[in-house]
């Protein structure tokens, strides 16, 4: 269970709601082993007047007077139990809510080669399934612990001081029922961690599945989709029906040795009573000991419903765990503010994705000033992105320096530079929320003047108001109502709105049509006079403007000036000048 005590700072936090839970938890099990007692002296009432000189209006007095002391303790022991649960409860929400944000937080913190290894149902199912799992421990399992072991404790203190050798016999079955939770609990904790997984393993797929539909679809694919699914929530059943089948053992079992304490109570209560020994002098003594072992019953049926809730929690709380204590590679090394003005400086940077090993760029070096505008262009996979994400913070070199306004990137405050740089990434991601609400992506409080004026820079303005909503027309996942240029033109609206010092472009425009691509990088000259502009590009139409040119080749510069001095050399640039020339004159 050394999982589960990674939760204790949360029970640390909400103390006094743990220390209220407890006390009227103890409050409301005195109250309620009271009861048995008044019912024993109300039947020892009714049985030692049972006879026709009795006082019946003093009978009647007194079974009014314990039927009110037993009314009065049922309300007062149903209020305690009440706030046992407005304590506990609650705390087990608050730290659902707290346990909950800590996740996410730390889904935001971990870098990019977390999420490559990662898949996103999985990551949904440990913040959903598996925190529900760990709340029902600090609940439920908490609460019920609690008053088992108080009610246990008051009821055998009550029973013990009516009669030690009753006692004796009423909980001997109790060690055989504990073994029994040990052994089966482990068990479930094994068949939880399987059935867990397997969950993942399913909420991934189809996550996948709901992702890529269309492509699904596009070949015809449904029919195999469908067998794979039916295949995985076959294992899935089967794993739940095992853990099913060992949850259920615990009630009957656990019932079968109550009912077996309560013969034996009748038994020996009975045999005690006729010789009028051991403190079982009256029938009420008997009647309260069946009530005090009923009493048990709940608590003690409850162990294995708790057991497995811990075994679960532990499961789950477990792979919460495995993420929690990954650190970050990326940290923001300083809390003091960062101005950043935009001058960017490569230093032969080298860098090699540590999931592949690929060598992604080498000795790569470049200088961009405030207000000038780099176009990166080569083939795929010549570290174009690569030298963006690396502007971007998302990963940190492997050698070699990224300098921003003459400081080491990584001395700069993380918040702030990211704050700074508006990025258009090569595979534009839109929210399942309005038009509107996208472009305010980049800027939350932007006016409606200002996200059209951003919407018609990125020349996507006339084509949202042929929309019957306009924009306020809701997209669906990942933006599926637009089309591949919309899409990312607003994206770049995106970016636009933000008014960063420094602007990244990948690839962004490769979806919309020459004359389109044409208008936005005139937009954007006008726009980015006065900011860093960095322009990844397969097209020397998006490149023939920039202040300077480099051409990536693995990982490597091999050219590098701007528009016109490369149209003079010859190499990759001149080639695919002519090229893309020559295919524009054909269409």
């Amino acid at each position: 269970m050394k999982e589960l005590q990674y939760l204790n700072k949360y029970f640390i936090k909400y103390k006094y709601l743990f220390c209220f839970g407890i006390l009227t938890t103890i409050a409301a099990q005195i109250f309620a082993s009271f009861l048995p007692n008044l019912i024993s002296s109300t039947i020892n009432t009714i049985v030692s007047n049972f006879s026709p000189d009795a006082d019946k209006h003093l009978i009647k007095e007194k079974l009014f007077h314990f039927i009110l002391l037993i009314i009065g303790t049922t309300l007062l022991n149903a209020f305690l139990t009440f706030w046992t649960r407005q304590w506990l409860i609650v705390m087990s929400r608050h730290i659902e809510f707290d346990l909950k944000n800590e996740v996410f937080r730390q889904y935001e913190n971990l870098t990019q080669h977390f999420y490559k290894q990662n898949r996103t149902g999985d990551l949904m199912n440990r913040i959903s399934e598996d925190v529900s799992k760990v709340r029902m421990y600090v609940g439920p399992a908490v609460m019920y612990t609690i008053m088992t072991l108080i009610r246990f404790i008051v009821v055998v203190i009550f029973m013990y001081h009516a009669s030690p050798k009753l006692t004796l016999y009423t909980i001997l079955p109790l060690p055989v029922l504990s073994y029994a939770i040990f052994k089966l609990s482990t068990q479930i904790n094994k068949k939880s961690t399987l059935f867990q997984q397997n969950l993942s393993t399913i909420s991934s797929f189809s996550q996948e599945i709901f992702s890529g539909i269309r492509v699904i679809k596009a070949y015809s694919l449904e029919k195999q989709y469908n067998e794979k699914v039916e295949a995985l929530s076959e294992e899935s059943k089967k794993k739940a029906m095992d853990l099913a089948w060992l949850n259920s053992l615990f009630g009957p079992f656990m019932l079968a040795l109550i009912g077996v304490s309560n013969l034996v109570v009748i038994y020996f209560g009975g045999m005690m009573y006729i010789e009028g020994t051991d403190g079982v002098t009256d029938i009420g003594t008997i009647a309260a000991f069946i009530l005090f072992l009923n009493m048990l019953t709940f608590p003690v049926a409850s162990l294995g419903w708790v057991s497995s809730m811990v075994q679960e929690a532990a499961a789950s709380q477990k792979r919460i765990n495995e993420f929690l204590k990954i650190r970050p590679e990326i940290k923001n090394n300083t809390e003091e503010h960062s101005e950043i003005k935009g001058d960017i400086v490569f230093e032969n940077v080298s860098f090699v994705y540590g999931d592949t090993n690929i060598k992604a760029l080498e000795n790569v070096s470049f200088t961009i000033k405030k207000g000038e505008t780099l176009a990166i262009l080569g083939k795929t996979g010549s570290g174009k992105s690569t030298v963006l994400q690396l502007i971007g913070r998302l990963y940190d070199t492997t050698s070699g320096n990224v300098k921003i306004d003459g400081k080491e990137i990584s001395s700069l405050n993380l918040y702030d530079l990211r704050n700074s740089i508006g990025t258009v990434p090569q595979d534009a991601f839109l929210f399942s929320d309005t038009i509107k609400n996208n472009i305010r992506f980049g800027k939350e409080n932007a006016t409606e003047e200002e996200v059209i004026d951003a919407a018609r820079k990125a020349a996507v303005h006339d084509n949202i108001i042929n929309f019957k909503l306009q924009y306020e027309t809701m997209l669906g996942e990942r933006g599926i109502t637009l089309s591949g240029g919309q899409k990312q033109r607003v994206s770049i609206a995106r970016a636009i709105i933000k008014d960063p010092e420094i602007l990244l472009l990948d690839d962004c425009l490769s979806a919309v049509d020459t004359e389109t691509e044409e208008t936005i990088l005139n937009n954007l000259l006008d726009f980015s006079k006065d900011k860093t502009t960095i322009i990844v590009s397969h097209r020397v139409s998006s490149a023939k403007n920039a202040d300077k040119i480099i051409i990536l080749e693995d990982g490597k510069i091999i050219q590098q000036g701007s528009h016109n001095q490369l149209i003079n050399q010859e190499g990759y640039y001149k080639e695919l000048h002519f090229k893309q020339l020559s295919e524009k004159e054909m269409t």
